[in-house]
Order: structure tokens, then C-alpha cells, then sequence
């Protein structure tokens, strides 16, 4: 049932506009981090990897001033990703409790470098909206480490002679489409609530920011995540999502984009029966409590088993 229902802030969500990331008050724009030039490369199975193209992708800022490159990821990145996620379905038999501490100490690392993450995000969205992504994205990691433990099942009282036991479980791994105009905030809204539930992640990061992966794997190899819990794969998210939605070892999508790249993930998905998650093309105000975290994501993290158990007298 919870499969149809929507919460009212969602259901009068208006659209999400096709290009939606806009430069954030050119004054507030911080001067972009001088220095050597990072390679950004992907990340999977817990190492970083080169693209298997060996293309990589120019990315701007809001002035149109040249950051970097990113790694171009194609069909055969995917592949690997989704096999490293496969093999740590180990993250899913981990106690809740160990998965939240993990997730604390992600959030301990974080902080650490807040303020490096901050000013190169700023010199995207500006200094005020990089502020708010690095604070909230800790505080969820906090927020989805408490909850890691305690977001259990029920028990059911049937007309019979038994009771009726709901279990969560994982749904095993998810491909992720993160929000183009909040890279580090969009990314850690939608994977946190999966690994917290025992999932593992291919995640396709920021299309318009995907250099902010690189802050985020140098921040999770540091942090006790097993290899293959979080994969991130950067490149033209479009392409990406055909070959996560038709791949058969993936088992949920979620999707965020317009109203064209949510429907592409449904009839895409439909091959293996995977369990789709979007945000319907409706633009979700991730900076709110109400519409960023909470039940509403961890219920469609995972799925119910029930088990019925018979009684005597």
C-alpha cells in the first residue's frame, strides 16, 4: 500500500524544470581552489578507478570558468560497479548498530573537511548554498546513522491462530540518479537512507558538479565503508541510467530528473521487475526536513518479508 501512497508536500510538488542548476548569485561565487589539478577518477569495489573510455568530461562553474574534468563512465563502468556492489550483499547481513556507527564515523571525517568541501562546491552553487549542502549533508548522515537500528518491522495479529511477522530487509543493490543542482547534498539524501537500510549503491552523481565525487570517495575510503557498499560512477546520466535500468543483477532504481529521465528509468526497468523509485519529475526542496529525509525514503529502501508463525493453545 505505502507503494501508492503519497505525502501531500509530494503529490503538490510543482516541476522540476529540464535545467534547473542556475548560478546562485554571481557575487556570492567563491574564486575556484588554485593549485595542482585533481584527477577525479571513479570509484568502485573501494578503489579508485580510471574510465574504461579513458574520456573524461570538461566541468564549469557558474562563470563558465573551467574546473576540471571528470571521468566519462560508460556501459562497461557500470558492469563493474554493478558487480562490486553484488559482492558486498555482506553490508545487508552487517548488525544495524555497526552500520550506524560506520555511518557516524562517515560523518565524523566529513566535518573534517567541511570547510575544504565547501569552497570548492561554492565556486558552483555560491558560498551560501555550499554552507547549507555541507551542514545538512552531516547532519543527515547523523539523522540516517540513528535510524539505522531502529526503523524495524511489526508484528501482525491475523483472525487465525498465528501471528504475522514483518520484517524489513534490504532490497539488495540500487542504482542511484542523484539531483544535478545539489551534488553533494542530492547525493547523500538518496544513497544514505539505502545504505542505512543494508543496500548497496551505484550512484551517478551531479551531472552538472560530478568532480564533487571525488570529496565524497576520498571521504568514504576513509571511513571503515567496505569496498563495494557505495560505488560512484560519473558521466552523462542519461546514458548511464539505460544501462543500470536494463541490467538484470540491479534490483531498484531511483531516479531523480525531469518527468522524460523518470519515465526512461520505469519502461526501462521493467525488463527484471525492478523496484523504481522517482521523484515523479517534481522538484523536492532537499534542504527541508519534511521533503530530505525521513520515513518516507526509508520506506521504499527496503522491502517486506512476512513470516507466519502458527500457535497452539
Amino acid at each position: 500500500m505505502l507503494e501508492y501512497l503519497e505525502p501531500a508536500w509530494f503529490k503538490n510538488a510543482p516541476s522540476l524544470a529540464a535545467d534547473s542548476l542556475t548560478a546562485n548569485g554571481a557575487a556570492e561565487i567563491a574564486n575556484p581552489t588554485s593549485g595542482i589539478d585533481r584527477t577525479v577518477k571513479l570509484y568502485i569495489g573501494g578503489k579508485q578507478a580510471r574510465p574504461d573510455s579513458g574520456y573524461s568530461v570538461a566541468v564549469y562553474g557558474s562563470r563558465k570558468e573551467l574546473l576540471g574534468e571528470a571521468p566519462l563512465g560508460n556501459r562497461k563502468d557500470i558492469r563493474n560497479a554493478v558487480e562490486a556492489a553484488r559482492k558486498a550483499d555482506g553490508w545487508a547481513k552487517t548488525t544495524a548498530h555497526n552500520r550506524a556507527q560506520i555511518l557516524f564515523y562517515i560523518a565524523e571525517n566529513l566535518s573534517q573537511r567541511a570547510e575544504e568541501i565547501q569552497k570548492r562546491l561554492a565556486v558552483v552553487v555560491g558560498k551560501k548554498q555550499a554552507a547549507r549542502e555541507v551542514q545538512l549533508s552531516i547532519e543527515r548522515l547523523f539523522s540516517y546513522a540513528a535510524w539505522a537500528d531502529k526503523f524495524d518491522g511489526a508484528v501482525h495479529n491475523p483472525p487465525l491462530r498465528n501471528i504475522s511477522i514483518a520484517m524489513n530487509e534490504s532490497l539488495g543493490t540500487v542504482g542511484v540518479i542523484c539531483p544535478a543542482d545539489t551534488p553533494l547534498l542530492g547525493f547523500f539524501s538518496l544513497v544514505l537512507p539505502l545504505i542505512s537500510a543494508g543496500n548497496t549503491v551505484v550512484a551517478i552523481p551531479s551531472e552538472k558538479y560530478p568532480l564533487i565525487a571525488g570529496d565524497i570517495y576520498q571521504v568514504l575510503e576513509t571511513s571503515d565503508l567496505p569496498g563495494g557498499v557505495v560505488n560512484i560512477v560519473t558521466g552523462r546520466s542519461s546514458e548511464l541510467l539505460k544501462v543500470l535500468a536494463e541490467h538484470d543483477d540491479v534490483d531498484g532504481v531511483w531516479c531523480y530528473g525531469d518527468n522524460q529521465m523518470c519515465a526512461t528509468a520505469k519502461a526501462l526497468s521493467a525488463g527484471n521487475l525492478k523496484q523504481v523509485w522517482t521523484n515523479e519529475g517534481r522538484a523536492t526542496d532537499l534542504f527541508t526536513t519534511e521533503q530530505g529525509e525521513g520515513r518516507f525514503y526509508l520506506q521504499h529502501a527496503y522491502q517486506v518479508k512476512n513470516i507466519w508463525v502458527p500457535y497452539g493453545e
